[in-house]
């Protein structure tokens, strides 16, 4: 097996005395995941961080061992995990992905999602320009995994609304997606609430 393409990170696990299992969401074989050597080096410690966009070569090892995966950066979004809106959203969606996608399924159009949501994420002039598309990227998760409950939020939505919806949606995520994982998974919704509450400061401070 050998794959040659453009990815998101979703997510990195250190493994071993330098390495790390990262798992990558591509656009024409989903979630994949490979063990990067020297993962936690000086080199190629900034390149695997959440949301960056890398150029990846995955290629298959004998005696059942986990795909190695070599990688070279194309678009990083370091600079805005040093704000902590951006971050909580960048942190959320990446997080999200990796816990709740089938390894190996395509998912083409949440690629091509999670990829306007970071950008948008990096680029809107505050977050009352994301929020909503991050919005979206949820309900359209919801969609593509069988939960086809969560409509995509309207074009125009007040801010009230748009928290009322990211409320109910949370609800969604926790009972269809979360529920019946126990403790082991609650860290997950715990980095949604903490991103809500910031949202909720912007509201309260206008």
């Amino acid at each position: 097996m050998l794959i040659r393409v453009d990815a998101l990170v979703c997510a990195t696990r250190a493994n071993g005395e330098t390495g790390a299992v990262v798992r990558v969401l591509t656009a024409d074989h989903g979630l994949i995941a490979g063990y990067v050597a020297g993962a936690r080096g000086r080199e190629l410690r900034p390149l695997l961080i959440p949301g960056n966009t890398l150029a990846i070569e995955l290629r298959a090892r004998g005696n059942g061992q986990m795909p190695s995966l070599r990688v070279e950066l194309v678009t990083s979004r370091a600079p805005w995990l040093s704000e902590p809106l951006p971050a909580a959203g960048i942190g959320w969606a990446t997080t999200l992905t990796a816990a709740t996608l089938v390894e190996g399924h395509a998912y083409p159009a949440l690629h091509a999602a999670l990829g306007a949501t970071l950008d948008a994420i990096c680029h809107a002039p505050s977050a009352r320009g994301w929020a909503q598309v991050l919005a979206g990227y949820e309900a359209l998760l919801l969609r593509e995994v069988g939960y086809g409950t969560a409509p995509a939020p309207p074009p125009q939505e007040s801010w009230t609304d748009l928290l009322a919806r990211l409320d109910r949606q949370g609800a969604a995520l926790t009972m269809r997606l979360f529920g019946d994982r126990g403790r082991a998974h609650s860290h997950i919704m715990d980095a949604r609430e903490q991103l809500i509450d910031r949202l909720r400061r912007i509201e309260q401070t206008d």
